[in-house]
């Protein structure tokens, strides 16, 4: 009868390239909620990961590389409307995947990697480097933009300050209270906020 072991083998031989890099990214995630940034180790990931390490090291420098990795896999990235005529509900959605986001296992490794700024100030410029910037930059960024190249709303108004407005009102509310700002809380960023911003009517 084959072992748990010939089990094992059986399962990781079976697995292709995509579900090995998503196993692998699974387990940096997990890796870091439990042990810290300064606990992540090509040990720690290959074990929990079910991956032969010298495997890791073919893909991937460090640690740290693969987490960077799985964080930018799993961050959301906003899609605007193709025309361009639906700036609240885009600016909705946009703060709607946000917030679905802050309240996953990525959004926490995020975070552990920005408690320890003082400690890792290079891994936290990759991380604004090569996730949030490479995925759009901040929350309805993507979605000002779009419409100000559209000629929906004026560029000049889409300022760093502005861009800021929907993230940092729905962080706000997350520190506040400990729970994500509900629909109705989103709308009232958008449209008393938001909208007044960029110069756009209310609805």
């Amino acid at each position: 009868m084959p072992s748990d072991e010939s089990h094992t083998a059986a399962r990781r031989r079976r697995r292709n390239a995509a579900d090995i890099v998503a196993a692998v990214h699974d387990a940096a995630i997990t890796e870091v909620a439990e042990a810290g940034i300064g606990g992540l180790t090509m040990e720690g990931i290959a074990e929990r990961s079910g991956t032969a390490k010298t495997s890791l090291y073919r893909r991937w420098d460090t640690p740290q590389a693969i987490l960077l990795d799985a964080l930018y896999r799993l961050h959301p990235q906003e899609q605007a409307s193709l025309h361009a005529d639906d700036l609240r509900g885009d600016l909705l959605r946009a703060l709607r995947q946000l917030v679905a986001w802050v309240q996953s296992p990525a959004a926490r490794a995020a975070a552990a990697v920005l408690m320890e700024r003082h400690r890792y100030s290079d891994l936290v410029d990759e991380l604004y480097e090569k996730v949030f910037e490479a995925r759009g930059g901040r929350f309805t960024l993507t979605v000002l933009r779009h419409y100000a190249e559209h000629g929906h709303i004026d560029p000049a108004r889409v300022t760093p300050v502005v861009a800021d407005i929907g993230e940092a009102l729905v962080l706000k509310h997350v520190g506040d209270t400990g729970s994500p700002p509900d629909e109705e809380r989103l709308q009232a960023i958008v449209d008393e906020a938001i909208l007044p911003a960029v110069g756009a009517s209310r609805p």
